[in-house]
This record gives C-alpha cells, sequence and structure tokens, in this order.
C-alpha cells in the first residue's frame, strides 16, 4: 500500500485531499451531494493506482553508444531501443536514462504509449571534458495513468560502459626516424652489425626491397634470400608515465599530470600507428598487455590517478628488465638522483627519449597568463623548454651586463635534463605555455642512438 502511495502525482494527491475535505464537510453540514463528490475524488486516485499497478507490460531495453571510447571533448552520441514484448499496448510513459553528473543531466522523454509489438528509438548526445570510465543506465521508466493521477517507476537492470580516453594530439612522425626505431637503414645496420653467422635468412617474396638481400645465404641455397624482419626488440617501445602526486602541480584538467597523461596518450597513439609495439610503465610498474597495445593504452590512462609513490624505482625496473627498443619517459618533477636511476634503466644501444615537465608552471597559471617575467623581452628565450641553466649563463654573458638584466633562475628541469643526456638521452622541457606537438617538435632529431643530444625550442616550429 506504500509503494501504491508513493506513486501519486501531485495531481492526484490533490485529488485525495479535496475528496477528503469535500466528505467531512458534507458530513457535517448532512449534504449528500458534497459526500458523493468527496468520494468521487477519492476513489478516482485509488482506482487509477490500482489499474496501473495491475498493468504488466513486458518492455526490452537495448542501448548502443557510437563510438564507445571518444577522447575528452569529443560527443557520441547514444541510441536507446524501448521494445513493447507484451500483448497490450503502454498508456503514457515517462523514459529517463541514467547519466552520471560528469557527464551533465539526465535526458528525458515523454512516450505517448508503444503498440503491441512496436518499438520507439530514444536517442542523445554526450560529451565529457573529462577522462574516466563511466555506466551508463540503467533506463528508468515512469508509467502514468490516462488522469495523470499516478505515476509507477519500474527501471531496467542493463547498463553501458562509456570510455573518455585522454586528449590525442597529432605529433610530426619525423621526430622519431628509422634509426631510433630500428626501421629502415637504422635497421640494416644492426642486422649487419649481428654479424653474418647470426643472420637467419628466408626466401624473397615479392615486395622485400633489395637492400635486404643476403647474398652469401643466396649463393647457398641458389635463390633470392633475405634476412629476417623479425627484430622484435627493436619494434617495441615502453613508455614510463611519472604519476606521482608529489611529482605535479595544478588541480582539474589544467595540472600537470593531466598534461602528462595526455602526452603519454598521444606519444602512445603515435607510434602505435607507425607501427610499434609496445607497453605501458607507471611508477607503480608495468601495464600488463591484454590486447593491442593503443586499446590498452588508452583505456589505462583513461582511468589512471596520481599514485603516493615517492620514488620511480618500480618504473625504472620495469625499463630495465624489458624487451629493449625506445624508450620514452614523461616525468614531472624529477630530481638529479631520480635522474640517474632512469639513466641507469636504459639498455645498451637502445633510443630514449624524455620530457621532463616545469611543474611549476602549472602551479601559478596567473603568473604564466601575466606574460614573460620582469626583466625579459619577447626575444628571451632562457626560460623555454630544453633551455639548460648553463645556457643561461652564456644568454646573460652576450653583451648584456648583470646591472641591465637581472638574474634568472635556473630552470627547474636543468639538472635531470644533464644527467640524462649524458646518459645518451634525447630530452626536452615543456612548460605549461607549450602545446605537446610543439615540445615534440622540438626533440633533437639528429645524432645517433646512444649519443645524447640536447633539444633546442626554435619558434619556427609554431609557423
Amino acid at each position: 500500500m506504500k509503494s501504491v502511495l508513493a506513486g501519486f502525482t501531485t495531481r492526484g494527491t490533490s485529488f485525495m485531499a479535496a475528496g477528503v475535505a469535500a466528505g467531512v464537510t458534507g458530513l457535517l453540514l448532512g449534504d449528500s451531494a458534497l459526500i458523493s463528490v468527496g468520494a468521487l475524488l477519492l476513489v478516482l486516485p485509488l482506482l487509477s493506482a490500482l489499474a496501473a499497478g495491475r498493468a504488466r507490460y513486458r518492455l526490452g531495453c537495448a542501448r548502443s553508444i557510437d563510438p564507445a571510447r571518444v577522447p575528452a571533448g569529443h560527443t557520441a552520441r547514444v541510441t536507446v531501443r524501448l521494445e513493447n514484448v507484451s500483448r497490450l499496448p503502454t498508456g503514457l510513459m515517462l523514459a529517463e536514462d541514467t547519466v552520471p553528473y560528469a557527464l551533465g543531466t539526465r535526458p528525458r522523454y515523454v512516450l505517448d504509449g508503444i503498440e503491441r509489438g512496436g518499438t520507439r528509438e530514444l536517442s542523445y548526445p554526450l560529451r565529457s571534458d573529462l577522462r574516466g570510465k563511466f555506466a551508463i543506465g540503467p533506463l528508468e521508466i515512469r508509467i502514468a495513468d490516462a488522469f495523470g493521477l499516478v505515476e509507477l517507476g519500474r527501471s531496467f537492470s542493463s547498463y553501458t560502459t562509456f570510455m573518455v580516453t585522454p586528449k590525442v594530439v597529432p605529433l610530426d612522425r619525423a621526430v622519431v626516424h628509422g634509426s631510433w626505431v630500428g626501421e629502415g637503414d637504422g635497421r640494416t645496420r644492426a642486422a649487419a652489425a649481428a654479424g653474418e653467422d647470426d643472420v637467419i635468412p628466408r626466401a624473397y617474396r615479392d615486395g622485400d626491397e633489395l637492400r635486404r638481400v643476403h647474398w652469401r645465404s643466396t649463393a647457398r641455397y641458389g635463390e633470392l634470400m633475405v634476412r629476417r624482419e623479425e627484430q622484435r626488440w627493436k619494434n617495441r617501445t615502453l613508455l614510463l608515465l611519472d604519476t606521482r602526486r608529489s611529482a605535479h602541480a595544478g588541480s582539474g584538467v589544467t595540472s600537470s599530470f593531466e598534461f602528462a597523461v595526455s602526452a603519454a596518450a598521444s606519444i602512445g597513439v603515435h607510434l602505435s600507428r607507425e607501427g610499434l609495439d609496445g607497453q605501458l610503465v607507471t611508477d607503480s610498474g608495468p601495464i600488463a598487455n591484454t590486447g593491442l597495445f593503443e586499446d590498452v593504452l588508452l583505456d589505462a590512462l583513461s582511468v589512471v590517478q596520481p599514485s603516493r609513490n615517492r620514488d620511480l624505482s618500480r618504473g625504472a625496473s620495469a625499463l630495465r628488465g624489458g624487451d629493449g627498443g625506445l624508450v620514452i619517459v614523461v616525468a614531472g618533477k624529477l630530481s638529479a638522483a631520480a635522474a640517474r636511476q632512469l639513466a641507469a634503466s636504459r639498455r645498451d644501444g637502445a633510443s630514449a627519449i624524455a620530457l621532463l615537465l616545469a611543474v611549476s608552471t602549472w602551479a601559478a597559471p596567473a603568473r604564466a597568463e601575466a606574460g614573460p617575467a620582469a626583466g625579459s623581452g619577447p626575444g628571451d628565450d632562457s626560460q623555454r623548454p630544453g633551455r639548460s641553466a648553463a645556457d643561461n649563463g652564456n644568454a646573460a654573458d652576450n653583451g648584456h651586463h648583470a646591472s641591465s638584466q637581472p638574474t634568472l633562475e635556473p630552470d627547474e628541469t636543468a639538472p635531470a635534463a644533464a644527467v640524462l643526456r649524458a646518459a645518451g638521452w634525447r630530452v626536452v622541457s615543456v612548460d605549461a605555455a607549450t602545446p605537446l606537438g610543439m615540445a615534440w617538435q622540438g626533440l633533437p632529431r639528429t645524432g645517433t642512438p646512444g649519443q645524447g643530444s640536447e633539444s633546442r625550442w626554435m619558434p619556427e616550429a609554431a609557423l
């Protein structure tokens, strides 16, 4: 009885209250007509509630999201299909889909009714600026009577998973060239360096490059033989993301942590689409590969949260024990000691890249919006990404006196960058005002694997 009374609408409750008032007044005044009106007003909502409660509608619900996984800031479309599988047509219904608060308000639809065996499709857009894994559903149905006196709620049990991945920025494919990842000429040289006795040839196939022909095996077998291409350790990448809470600054989508997550997603997707397999590693250890690298990467980064770890020892151990190949690190605040730990994790001959975030620029957005610091003009690049403390000193001595230009604080990433460069890493420093695509272009492209190179920020890259 309690559930039936809870289903009365405001109109139904008003009818009952008016019926009770009219009946009591009729009894006090001895007016039978008023008593009849009160009884009618009281009985009508009860009969409507009884009829709505006895209606055994059987509805089927199917929900689809296209696409089921989108980058943050993009829109997906949800389609809900309702089917009446009962023998009776339904009455007036209110359909409301359950959507997390972070994705906006709940969509509501009023349906006049669904005929026997009929279907209705409800569609609405879904957008989120926050990455995450969200459950959409279940769908709630409220059935109302013809007079609008009673509204009974029913709910389906099914829900659909909606994945919002970090923002993926297109990156320049020329930055990571063949000699870094074991492709092209660099890969051929790596095969030749293994020695003739270590080469395992195979028969020539249409489309194979002639430069891969292994002439000694060709002479032995009497047909063209080429070197095998399966040098898996050269076609892999290990991507380390620094998720330590203490290594990042800022809050929300504008924090250095979210920038690092987006950078890791963009780099991983870029390398995956270039044909590299890989594995995501955090300061808590490696993420298990349960499918394609791009899918595993985006799924993991959609739900990753800052950790309470104080160092990168687990991540460095995972890099050291990996299968080799290209190593990429996206790090927050990094000390020289932590940089030495990372430098030691790099295998001999493996290429390594580090994106070091100047996290203090995310901690003070107001200062970044105010423009250059006092004493620095539009052409001053002393605090640009990849600028070391030594470069700052050289710039200060280049025809400028200490009295005419204040001394600038050294780049906070300089100590860690110097350690990594000395160990043969390609390093670029990134601040809050630097777009990821421009920072990626700022990586050094010269040199051979195993030789460190200092990145120089080139404003021309923005043109």
